[in-house]
Parts: C-alpha cells; structure tokens; sequence
C-alpha cells in the first residue's frame, strides 16, 4: 500500500448510498519512539530504535532509562495530514459534500476504535481504574439508595404530612418520574458537553433537592424536591456506565463493568440498613412550635444523600473520558490522561521506568456545525439561547441517529429487552412488600376483639386500645385521657357526658354514633373520622393541629429486613455474571437469567406466608440481576463513542417507564388474585428473553 489509502467505495454499512469515492490519507500517527505504523491506520506495537528519540518528550536518560519528560505539545494529526499530501490542494470542507465528509469520519472512527484499544492495553488495568471505579461506583450507589428512599419514608411521611392514598401513590411514582426525564436529558447531554461535567452537575442537583427535601413541611414541596432530586440521579446510570467503560480494555470490560453494578445493590443495603436504624426512633427530631416538624425519617434523608455527596467531591479529582475529548478533536488533552492512566498504573506496579510510547492519535473529522457566539454579539440571553438551541439540535440529531438503518433493529430489540425487565423487576418488587404487608393485615384482623351492646359508666381509660371494634353500647361519664386508639372502630354507639383529654388516633373512626354533652380537648379526632354522627351540646377545644407520628409501626421492622434481604440475595448472582460475562457472552446472559426469572415467578403461587414471600423474593432478585447486569454492557458496546450516553439514556428512560408502569399495575393486584401478576410477569420476562437472543453479540468487538 502506498502513502494514501486506496479508494474505497463501500466505506460502511450506514454508508452504503454514497457513490462518490473519498481519497484517504496516510496514516495520521506513529510511535514516540519513531517506530512508524503502517499505513492501515491501526496502533501496532513495535521495538524503539536508538536513534528514533520522540520529538514530544525529553529527559529520557539512555543510561538509566528512566523517563522524566514532560508533555511538550503534539502536532495535531490534522497537520501533519496536510503535510504529507502532496497532490493537488484539498477541497475545503465548506465545499464538499456532507456525504463524503460523514464517510471520512467513519473512516476515521474505525481507525480510532482498533488504536485506542490498543493504546488502553498499553495502559493497563490498575490503580487508576480501580479508582474510578469505587468513585463512580459511589454515584450508582445514590441512584440505588434514591429508589429505596421514598418507599421507606412513605409510612411515616403520610402521618407527617396527612396524606392522602392518592398523594401517597403519586410520592411513590414522582422519584420514578423524575428519573426518567433525567436519563434522557443527561444521557444526551453527557455526548455533547462531557462524561464528567455532566455528572457533577447531575449529581449536584440530586445532593441540593434531596437534602432540602428533608427539611420542608409541606407536601407539595416535597413532591417537587423530590422529582427535581430524581430528574438529578437519572443521569448517573448512562453516564456512568459510558464514562467507565471508555477506560477499560476489551478483556475487561464485561467482568469490571459487572462488578460496577454491585454499587447499586450496595446502595439498596445502605438505605434498608439506615432506614431501619433511624426511622423507628421517632425522638431522633426537633420540633419548633406547632408548625415545624423534624422527625427521624428526615434525618434518614439527609443520611441517604452522603454517598451522593461523596461521590460528587471525588469527581472533581477525576479526569475527563479521553476517548470524549478525541471524539470532539480535543487530541492534546486526551494524550494527557492517557499518559496519566498509563503512568499512575506503572508506578503502582513498581515500573516507573515504562515510558508511554504513542505520540500521536487518530481524531475523527470534526463536521458538526458549532456556533461560537462573540461576548459582544446581541444580549446575554440571545447568546444563550443560541447555544442551547445548538446543543438542542445537536441532541435530537443522536436520538434520531439511534433510529437509523444501522442501529435501529438492535435499538428497538433493546428497548422492549429494558422495558419488560422494568416492568417485571420494579413491578414484583413493589408487590411483594405489598403483599407482605397484605398477609399481616390478615393475620392482624383475625385477632380483632368485638364488644357488642356493653355498657360503661363512671371510668377513666388512659391505655391504649388496639384492634377493636365496638357495637350498639354505651359510655357514660367516661374520661379517655393521654391514651391512643389503634385501628378502633365505634359503630352505632352512645357517648355521654364523656370526656377527651390529650387523645391520640389512627385508623379510628366513629360510625352512626350519638355524642352528647361530650368534651373533646386537645384531641385528634377530627371531622372527618365521625361518619353519620349526632352532636348534641358537643365541645371542641385546641384541636391537634396538623398530622403527627403517633405509633410505631410493627411491620415497618420488616419491610425494612425484606429490602436488606433482596439486595443482600443479587450478591451471589453478580458474582457469577461478572465472571462469566466475558465467557459466555452477554446474549445467553441475558436470555438465561429472563428465562430463569420467569420460572421462579412460578413459584409465588405456593408463597402463602411472610417467610415463603421473603425467601421467593430473594430468589428472583438473585436470578435476574445477571441480566441487568449484561444488559448494562451491551448497551454500552452496541453504540459508538458520540451516541453512547444518548442511547443509554433513551432505554434507561424507557426503563423508569416501564417501572412507573409495573408498580401501578401490580399493586393494584394486592388483596385481589395473585394469579395475573405472576403470570404478567413470567409472560414478560420470557418474551424478553427471547427477544434478546437476537441481538449481536458484542464481547469480541472494540469500543467504537
């Protein structure tokens, strides 16, 4: 092959249409030490010749061969391009067509993807991954623990706040919500602006609303604090994944990748274990005057922001993906970290004598139309607007790429893959907690105690009276003071001249009643827990005011120990997907754990009692994180480096929604059938399954 590459006429698949043939160039790089590659545009190894010292370092001393040289400047591939053609002026790129230049960068990007490969196994696998891997692992942490947060506030923040069922099953969904417009946002965001820059500011906002969220009284702004903090933590999950894997050699990407996951379910271990240690210790709190509330469920959510927060200072000392900054022509600076992760794993090895020999990069042609808006042009807000209609445009333009010829069979088989192991996972996971909490109930209502037509005079009650209900008597002259009622119920009852000091309620109602001469004094027995009532000569004085956590809440101890155990159970399963991911391949992953997923929803037919839900429960949740885990790999490897974090987003997104979809419709199963959740869900997940067998294997295949 001579100096320039042959006319190629079929450059790509996503190409095919372009008839007019491109004139390559020669090879844009060659090693530091002189060794210069061959002219098929890929980084090779080679041996360094004595007399071929690199012009981009110095202080290699040849006695000692220990390298002390800084970075001096590289000439941009770009350069040294036209340099080295010698034939007729090139066209400006302003005069070509779009076509031509759009092959020549997938020219270039093939080009880049072998090279970079090569130039990350030059780097090796050590400190500075391992690094970035507990850093980044902190943020998938926050996004698991933002999952969990609501569900274990939710009990004692319907009492703090007085909600009502349907505020109660909008708080559970916002999170949801919030987490689906975020992974689109930040995951397109993250190809346009950075990996890096675009955590930090996602995760900035998830640590800001999440902590002022602990802090407001009313519902609304806690709804709102809570779907901005959710809109913040969408973007950890795309960018993450992208960020990380764009250090890691193809030998290690689907094992370290899978060990990465691990964070999330270190995150749900993390709120189940907070949860239960703070929430119950209702004392752990402030109150300041009538109005301001600060219970312990609030103390557990500043709690749950930390590893956010953690994660967030770690970053700053983090450097951008180099594969980001060469996709957007920044070479010198991707040389830099280059050197950086190349260096920081010798010195740990004990080889701080390596020198880090490539000199130069291959950088994609540059045709995206950026508009740089002068300091002096038009109003601050017009340049603003100009560019984020840019940035806008730029964004839309990658969806839409995602939909092309050549990525839109596999995009589209991967979004039904994410959706059906959203809808099943998220779906059964809310059920079986609800379902739990259905069979207490069941066993706590056949311990009701009935009393029928007594009738008490002349008596002070100021202890607790739980689970009863109470017909056709009556109470005369009685004194209920500083006591509760506990899910009581008085139906068709008689009070007189009774008298309520200092009472507290929940779950009490008093139905067809007749109240006469009756005082009510510092009490929470509103209006709208006497149904069908008589009021004669009845006083209310200094009503409670606003909702309070009256009880502790049995049951509580064990939705808590039943999230500990589901996440404590996918530990075994992300073991073994980690270290079968690069032997078996992600596909037969993938199918393999739906498949067997689906047959363990089977077996919740036979879960009549708490300890069968929590045993069948840990049982799918240790089953089907293989597939999340080998999904989240795929993902990253099916797309290349300028539409990676988008298509991320966009099936992470249509995840949440699949989420959102599954907890309203399988608990509104709860106390009805069994039989359509676990057959929805098994359905699901083998159709999924199936499906996924489709899709390319990618273990084999560079980064692109």
């Amino acid at each position: 092959m001579d100096d320039r590459y042959r006319n190629n006429a079929n450059l790509y698949q996503g190409a095919k249409d372009i008839a007019r043939e491109v004139n390559q160039v020669s090879d844009d790089y060659r090693y530091q030490d002189g060794n210069y590659a061959p002219s098929d545009g890929y980084y090779h190894d080679g041996t360094q010749e004595e007399d071929a010292q690199s012009d981009a370092t110095e202080g290699h001393d040849e006695e000692d061969e220990v390298y002390e040289g800084e970075y001096q400047g590289i000439p941009h591939p770009d350069d040294i391009k036209g340099k080295q053609k010698k034939k007729a002026p090139a066209i400006a790129d302003e005069f070509r067509d779009k076509a031509e230049l759009i092959a020549e960068r997938m020219e270039d990007e093939e080009q880049l993807a072998h090279q970079y490969e090569n130039i990350i196994e030059e780097c090796g696998h050590g400190r500075f991954q391992w690094m970035l891997f507990f850093v980044l692992g902190l943020a998938l942490m926050a996004d698991g623990v933002e999952v969990f947060v609501v569900g274990f506030v939710l009990p004692s923040a319907e009492k703090d706040m007085c909600l009502s069922s349907s505020n109660k099953g909008m708080l559970g969904l916002i999170v949801y919500l919030g987490m689906m417009v975020g992974a689109v946002i930040w995951g397109g965001l993250a190809d346009k602006l950075g990996r890096k820059k675009c955590l930090i500011i996602s995760l900035a906002i998830n640590a800001a609303f999440a902590f002022l969220s602990s802090f407001v009284q009313g519902y609304g702004f806690f709804l709102f604090c809570r779907l901005i903090s959710g809109l913040g933590i969408g973007g950890s999950l795309p960018i993450v994944f992208a960020y990380f894997s764009e250090f890691l050699s193809r030998e290690k990407r689907g094992e370290h990748l899978s060990w990465l996951c691990m964070f999330w379910m270190i995150g749900g271990i993390y709120a189940s274990a907070m949860a239960w240690s703070i929430i119950p210790h209702y004392g752990w709190g402030f109150s300041m005057g009538t109005k301001y509330h600060f219970h312990s469920w609030r103390v557990f959510v500043i709690v749950c922001v930390l590893p956010c927060i953690s994660s967030l200072v770690a970053l700053k000392f983090m450097p951008e993906s180099p594969r980001f900054l060469l996709e957007i022509g920044k070479h010198d600076e991707a040389w830099m970290i280059l050197k950086q992760v190349h260096d920081t794993n010798m010195r740990a090895k004990g080889e701080p004598e390596r020198v880090f020999t490539v000199a130069h990069i291959k950088t994609p042609k540059q045709i995206d139309e950026f508009i740089e808006i002068q300091s002096s042009t038009g109003a601050w807000y017009q340049r603003w607007l100009v560019r984020f209609t840019t940035t806008l445009k730029q964004i839309w333009d990658n969806l839409l790429y995602c939909l092309t010829a050549q990525y839109k069979m596999n995009t589209l088989i991967l979004a039904m893959v994410w959706f059906s192991m959203a809808f099943s996972y998220y779906g059964l996971t809310v059920w079986f907690p609800d379902m739990i909490r259905y069979l207490q109930n069941e066993e706590y209502d056949s311990r009701l105690k009935s009393f029928n037509r007594e009738h008490v005079t002349h008596f002070t009650i100021n202890f607790t009276l739980e689970n009863q209900i109470h017909r056709n008597g009556v109470f005369v002259n009685i004194k209920f003071a500083k006591m509760k009622f506990k899910d009581v119920t008085f139906e068709d009852m008689l009070f007189e001249e009774c008298y309520f000091e200092d009472v507290t309620s929940t779950e009490t109602i008093f139905k067809n009643c007749t109240i006469l001469a009756t005082v009510f004094y510092n009490t929470d027995l509103y209006e709208d827990k006497f149904i069908e009532c008589r009021f004669i000569n009845v006083t209310f004085l200094d009503q409670k005011e606003g909702c309070h956590l009256d009880f502790e809440q049995e049951n509580d101890f064990l939705i808590y120990l039943v999230s500990f155990l589901g996440s404590l159970s996918v530990l075994p399963g992300n073991i073994i997907s980690a270290l079968l991911m690069d032997k078996i391949g992600r596909i037969k992953m993938i199918g393999g754990s739906m498949l067997i997923s689906a047959v363990c929803c089977f077996f919740l037919f036979f879960g009549n009692s708490e300890s069968a839900m929590i045993g069948l429960q840990c049982l799918f949740c240790g089953a089907s994180i293989a597939a999340w885990n080998a999904l989240d790999v795929i993902t990253v490897e099916l797309y290349p480096t300028s539409k990676r974090s988008t298509a991320f987003g966009i099936l992470n997104g249509l995840c949440k929604f699949g989420a959102i979809l599954g907890n309203s419709i399988f608990a509104s199963f709860v106390g009805i059938t069994k039989v359509v959740p676990i057959l929805l869900a098994s359905s699901v997940l083998v159709a999924g399954g199936l499906l996924a067998l489709r899709l390319p294997e990618t273990r084999e295949q560079v980064l692109m």
